[in-house]
């Protein structure tokens, strides 16, 4: 087994580079920037005087421009609350992996308002840079646009970035408009946000990604999409999707691959080597509800999309496409080698066209599918799904009794305990812990939450005593096979982890004769 590391997020490689897991239990999403404080500050206000001004607390700028001009690594802007022009330009912000720069809002107060302009704010060729808690909307180009400053091939132009409580919203003129726009960014972190209402006319995006790689988007609200939540595209490789609830997105809520123009790949596109729009994209632990499509492969490679919770997307629950095609003397991979495994499917048959949607110049017999449950809530004969290759381990046509049994708006789709989701993903999950931190265990539940697993009783033969001699001897029976009818409904699974009669439901037997718990 090889080890590999992305930003912030250890990855277990077996065969094809997909596992995942992030470096605290459970979780916990780790960035370059959390052990490190600035030692330096400088204040922005609204009534501040940039002529004036000298950054302090008692004579603030005016701009985030201005007190971008002087930071210096270790600096935090402090941007105090009020309403900002947008439309501001950032070049060569660099802060060091010891010494970052923040620039958000302050501790106490309402996030600052970044409003309008083409832009809300783009920052070129910016490095160990903290964007946190501002408010950016009404921008009728992009909210948040990071970019490499055009330098294609270098992949230390822009880099180590995190992104954490921004809420991005309203933007765009109608079209092709994104609320965070990033291209060519090596290692960073999209953690924490809101972003909603971007583009129109079905383009753009809530994240749109071009050419970036060893990313992280964790934990996000992702709402009200034109086109798509997440774009991953333009040679893009190695993200991370993790635990971010994505409701009614567009078109596609996550678009692996899709359409880019040969000159804007980073790095740019190859006449010796195989190209692909995205690769090693890891999509894992999500809440996707509604959209046209929840995940479409477009020109994917090496992908892996497991223990999402899906629930009734509109046309496709699934599509595998092929957009960006070989050509003039470039060979681009055919959509492929990926897998769609552990994912809970929650759907209206009736509001579907086909299950899984599949395009030409595609190598759908390449997909791997394992351990989905697939449930059609309003036609449970029709939760057969066809797919492009025989599934292994798949449960059909099973309710997996969820918390919420209709979709709504921030509803919870956890699963009953003990339900058929309950221990038949296939093991280890990708990532330690699911979509509310829970950890997963070693047989995972099916879909982004590990079900409870319900441990057995004292009074194991139901007859009103607990912690008898009769009760270990019932228990005892049962794990040679011969359970008595009142006995406790799990049987010799005591402990509910999916295996029976084993040396951990014994000990598990014994914790709770004694008082503790399973």
């Amino acid at each position: 087994m090889k080890m590999r590391v992305l930003a912030g997020v250890f990855v277990c490689v077996l065969g094809l580079p997909m596992g995942a897991a992030v470096a605290q239990p459970c979780g916990a999403v780790v960035t370059f920037a959390d052990a490190v404080a600035p030692t330096r500050e400088l204040h922005v206000a609204v009534n501040g005087s940039n002529a004036t001004g000298d950054g302090t607390a008692a004579r603030p700028l005016a701009t985030i421009v201005a007190a971008a001009q002087r930071a210096t690594p270790g600096t935090a802007i402090r941007v105090h609350a009020g309403t900002y022009s947008g439309g501001m330009f950032i070049a060569n912000l660099a802060g060091t992996a010891g010494a970052p720069i923040w620039i958000g809002g302050v501790a106490g107060e309402a996030r600052p308002v970044i409003q309008g302009g083409g832009n809300g704010i783009q920052f070129s060729r910016a490095r160990y840079v903290v964007v946190h808690d501002l408010e950016v909307r009404g921008a009728t180009g992009n909210g948040l646009n990071c970019d490499d400053g055009g330098e294609y091939s270098n992949a230390d132009a822009s880099g180590f970035l995190v992104l954490r409580n921004l809420f991005i919203h309203d933007i765009g003129s109608g079209g092709n408009n994104d609320g965070l726009k990033l291209s060519g960014i090596y290692d960073f972190w999209v953690v924490g946000c809101e972003v909603a209402r971007c583009g129109g006319a079905a383009s753009g995006s809530l994240v749109d990604m071009v050419g970036c790689h060893r990313g992280v988007i964790a934990r996000n609200f992702l709402h009200e999409a034109s086109a798509n939540a997440l774009q991953i595209k333009g040679g893009t490789s190695h993200i991370d999707v993790l635990w971010n609830r994505m409701e009614e997105c567009g078109e596609r809520a996550v678009n692996i691959g899709g359409s880019t123009g040969l000159e804007f790949f980073r790095p740019p596109v190859s006449q010796t080597g195989v190209n692909a729009e995205a690769r090693n994209i890891r999509v894992v632990g999500n809440v996707i509800q509604g959209g046209t499509c929840a995940v479409a492969f477009v020109g994917a490679v090496d992908s892996v999309v497991s223990n999402n919770t899906i629930v009734t997307p509109h046309n496709w629950i699934l599509r595998i496409l092929q957009e960006t095609v070989t050509q003039g003397g470039y060979t681009f991979a055919a959509c492929g080698n990926s897998v769609f495994e552990n994912n809970l499917v929650y759907f209206e048959r009736a509001d579907l066209s086909t299950y899984v949607n599949v395009g030409a110049n595609t190598a759908p017999t390449t997909f791997m599918f394992r351990n989905n449950l697939w449930y059609a809530y309003d036609n449970p004969a029709a939760s057969n799904p066809n797919l492009p290759v025989a599934e292994t381990n798949g449960v059909r046509g099973v309710n997996p009794l969820l918390e919420t049994a209709l979709p709504q708006a921030g509803a919870s789709y956890k699963p009953a305990a003990n339900g058929p989701a309950v221990g038949a993903g296939r093991g280890p999950a990708l990532v330690s812990g699911d979509f509310v931190s829970r950890c997963y265990a070693a047989e995972p539940s099916i879909g982004a939450y590990e079900a409870a697993r319900v441990c057995g009783t004292s009074d194991f033969n139901g007859d009103g005593d607990s912690g008898t001699d009769q009760d270990i001897e019932a228990f005892f029976a049962c794990i040679g096979g011969n359970c008595c009818a009142a006995c406790w409904g799990g049987g010799a699974d005591f402990n509910g982890d999916g295996d029976t009669g084993t040396d951990q439901d014994i000990e598990a037997f014994f914790r709770v004769l004694g008082g503790l718990a399973c």
